[in-house]
């Protein structure tokens, strides 16, 4: 599902992320951004459980949760 949305951003930090991205659009920039944000938050919540032994993930189920 795509929508129209209305954002202040500053325009050097969304040309300085279209230009490192190598994205060809503004909108791809901010995806990109957006997506890289939320990987990086599920595994700052795995990590807390490094060396706990409470999680038990085969590489099959890593490969799932990198599809989401």
């Amino acid at each position: 599902m795509r929508f129209r949305t209305s954002m202040h951003i500053p325009k050097d930090l969304l040309e300085e992320a279209v230009r490192v991205s190598g994205v060809g659009t503004q909108t791809m920039a901010v995806i990109l951004g957006l997506e890289e944000l939320i990987r990086r938050k599920r595994l700052e919540a795995l990590l807390k459980y490094k060396g706990k032994g409470l999680v038990k993930l085969s590489k099959k189920d890593l490969k799932k949760m990198r599809l989401r």
